[in-house]
């Protein structure tokens, strides 16, 4: 059996943050990861400046493509509203990539099934072994439905179904859009342009929200790509979206189970008013990275709630 102090059950911002943060402190730690990296992986993948200030970082250091907006729109169907802002928008094919290699930290390919806790040690398909573990795998992260579920619940009412597409576009307008008020259920949907002629377009809505209204995000996707070409923000292309669920941020119980952690999307800490997760992510992978390095609590809920204070305060 191969054992290491520490094991992260996936590879993304989170998983990779918190190893970043083990190896400085020289703790023996891998990354289990289902998928090889770099990999594609659906999210609008906008960035605040603390990303980089949790990092360590400064936003000149990412080597990959990197779209800077001064402002964000927010379109509310009678009025837009302009935000100054500070943001980014990032590939999380690129940005995910370079987060496993700023960690140093070995990145296996191996989907984990089984996690058994026995004599103080967390055994995973009879193959790895841990005395700490650290669940990043997302929303269907195995170590939150195998170690978590039962006590750290997700409730329904903070389920967002989404669906997107990131593809090559030489788009014109060079705007972040982000429209609320053509939605009739708690949702909203973006145009995100990126650097090097990429965009990505989304849509999300509550789970309940859509239900209630006896439609489905499918439905919802085809309504919103009808309105990016007639608006002609996007001409001439065949949409295929993908779909996918997080959930928002609730209050948090039990993030820790004895030397187990379930952080970022695992936990549900997406912002409440935008549904933002990477600094979330991020900052919990840290937290729980510190917890096993000081021997301390694992607690979550300094993290911001909200992605509109850092916005207008360009935090």
């Amino acid at each position: 059996m191969i054992a290491h102090e520490v094991i992260i059950v996936g590879g993304g911002p989170a998983g990779s943050a918190a190893a970043k943060e083990l190896k400085q402190a020289n703790r023996d730690v891998i990354i289990l990861d289902k998928k090889s990296f770099p990999r594609v992986k659906l999210c609008a993948g906008w960035v605040t400046p603390k990303v980089f200030k949790l990092l360590k970082v400064e936003p000149d250091d990412y080597p990959y493509g990197l779209l800077k907006f001064n402002k964000l729109y927010y379109d509310f169907g009678k009025f837009t509203l302009p935000i100054p802002t500070k943001q980014y928008s990032i590939r999380r094919f690129e940005f995910d990539n370079w987060l496993h290699e700023l960690s140093g930290v070995e990145i296996i390919q191996h989907k984990v099934e089984q996690i058994e806790e026995k004599d103080g040690y967390y055994l995973i398909d009879g193959k790895y072994k841990s005395k700490y573990l650290i669940g990043g795998g997302g929303t269907n992260c195995p170590v939150y439905n195998i170690l978590f579920k039962g006590v750290s619940p997700r409730p329904v009412e903070n389920k967002i179904v989404a669906m997107e597409e990131e593809f090559e576009y030489d788009w014109k307008d060079p705007r972040c859009l982000l429209w609320f008020g053509d939605l009739k259920f708690k949702g909203y949907s973006w145009y995100v342009p990126k650097a090097n002629g990429y965009l990505n377009v989304g849509i999300g809505a509550t789970y309940l929200g859509l239900k209630s209204l006896g439609i489905n995000i499918r439905e919802a996707w085809e309504n919103f790509t009808k309105k990016l070409e007639k608006e002609g923000l996007v001409k001439s292309h065949n949409f295929e979206g993908k779909g996918y669920t997080y959930f928002l941020r609730n209050k948090i119980s039990n993030p820790r189970k004895g030397n187990a952690f379930i952080v970022g999307d695992a936990l549900g800490l997406a912002t409440l008013d935008m549904g933002e997760g990477i600094s979330p992510a991020i900052e919990s992978g840290i937290l729980a990275a510190r917890a096993i390095v000081n021997n301390s609590n694992f607690n979550v809920n300094k993290i911001g709630k909200y992605s509109f204070t850092s916005i207008l305060f360009r935090k």
